[in-house]
């Protein structure tokens, strides 16, 4: 039995004991939480934090907002259902009217909304299904970098070669495409090089009969990857592959999952580019902090027959009470607009230790979606003259940055890519208080690395 008055260190050792070794972030975030309130963790020792992870972009409006707090209330406090399987309610319904104004006016116009069980990986495997049954093709086109959950099919299409290897049996026939990384291209190419030729090579692969392609299902992709190190796609290069794609009838599928509802300074990423994809999976963000998520597509390709696809929390109503009130407020609110200028805020901040620290590589990202890529400096450069990615470096840095009360993620290429997904309603003083954050974070990790190397010489 938990003790009420339990310190955070009991907790934690007590979770550590009972919980699977598969547990991820009280590895590198030892937190054990009491309450939160927009963009602040308190936990239960009292210390609090600035949440630049918020649930992996989640919370679009932070902890505990008020608006959706009442939403949820409402519900509870007249008795309406929880759980209604695919049901219908009002609540659903007007959930579904907020989520179709939210999207591009071409796309919406002859939308399909299939709900899916709770997480957005669920969301990916509906989207893989939905293509496969509407092309009776089977191979799928996915991206190097790519993350799209962690379910079978969808770790299939993941870039990250390692946390494949020790699962047997993933999905077969997926060919992965080089994404156009701007910093770490991967044809050694600076600026628009990389992506012209990267949408070349995709291009020239599947007119070649001899590239052991079958015709497609589908072409999935993230138009910012986010596990994959915050990587935003040039929005010339989405333009061509959705030119690709439509001359060759490939349905293209638009990972959404953390880029939507206004995160990359648009309502939804693919809007930079004024791309109209043919599916876009989404969760995170819409489901307004809670369990929910969804698979928007084309009628074209609404050919399944009645119940091939389910889920049992597909009628979370709570979520789709939370979710239609995080939409209007983003709607009525602007954030997307918010979320740009606070993006471009912490962009200014990191780019500034970039210009102090030689350890720190690149900055990069969209909106409040950003990553700040650590390397070694004493490491052999690469063509592009950008030195090896040093994991170790960005984990010292998140430590530090936990240590003056920062939540931040690490992700991208071994881990080197410190992140920010914080919630899109933060003030311009918290950012500046992050950026400070961040500055004597990296500071203290570059000292104390450099003190290792020359105890080791």
């Amino acid at each position: 039995m938990t003790d009420a008055g339990a310190s955070a260190e009991a907790l934690l050792a007590q979770q550590a004991r009972r919980e699977s070794n598969a547990r991820t972030y009280p590895r590198s975030l030892p937190l054990a939480i009491d309450r939160a309130e927009g963009a602040i963790l308190e936990d239960v020792d009292g210390n609090e934090y600035v949440d630049c992870l918020a649930g992996a972009g989640t919370l679009a409006l932070g902890h505990n907002h008020p608006a959706v707090v009442e939403r949820m209330e409402d519900l509870l406090e007249r008795d309406r259902a929880v759980h209604t399987l695919d049901l219908t309610t009002p609540i659903k319904e007007r959930f579904v009217d907020r989520l179709l104004e939210s999207l591009p006016d071409e796309f919406a116009e002859t939308a399909k909304v299939q709900f899916c069980s709770p997480a957005g990986t669920d969301a990916v495997e509906a989207a893989l299904k939905l293509v496969k049954t509407a092309t009776d093709n089977r191979s799928m086109l996915a991206f190097q970098g790519a993350y799209h959950g962690m379910t079978h099919g969808a770790l299939g299409l993941m870039g990250d070669t390692e946390p494949k290897e020790a699962i047997p049996g993933l999905m077969s026939d997926v060919h992965h495409l080089p994404y156009p990384h701007a910093y770490r291209c991967p044809f050694g190419l600076g600026g628009e090089d990389c992506w012209r030729t990267s949408a070349e090579y995709v291009e020239r692969t599947l007119s070649n009969p001899d590239s052991g392609i079958v015709d497609p299902a589908g072409m999935i992709l993230e138009p910012v990857q986010g596990e994959g190190g915050a990587v935003p796609a040039p929005d010339e290069w989405l333009r061509e592959m959705r030119r690709v794609t439509r001359e060759r009838d490939i349905p293209l599928i638009v990972d959404e999952i953390q880029t939507g509802l206004g995160r990359t300074g648009e309502l939804y990423a693919v809007e930079h580019a004024d791309v109209v994809p043919d599916v876009m999976t989404l969760s995170k963000a819409v489901g307004g902090g809670l369990p929910l998520s969804v698979v928007v597509y084309d009628e074209s390709l609404d050919v399944w027959e009645p119940g091939v696809h389910a889920g049992t929390f597909r009628g979370n109503q709570l979520g789709m009470a939370a979710g239609a009130a995080t939409i209007e407020y983003v709607l009525e609110n602007d954030l997307e607009a918010h979320a740009a200028e606070m993006g471009d805020r912490l962009r200014g901040h990191l780019e500034e230790t970039a210009a102090t620290f030689e350890a720190v590589g690149d900055v990069r990202g969209r909106g409040l979606m950003l990553g700040m890529e650590l390397v070694d400096p004493d490491g052999v450069p690469d063509s592009l003259g950008h030195y090896p990615a040093d994991g170790d470096l960005a984990s010292a840095v998140q430590a530090a940055a936990f240590d003056r009360g920062l939540v931040v993620e690490t992700g991208g290429r071994r881990g080197s890519v410190v992140r920010f997904l914080p919630p899109l309603t933060i003030s311009a003083s918290r950012i500046d208080t992050v950026g400070e954050i961040v500055h004597e974070s990296v500071r203290e990790a570059v000292a104390a690395d450099r003190d290792l190397t020359e105890a080791a010489a």
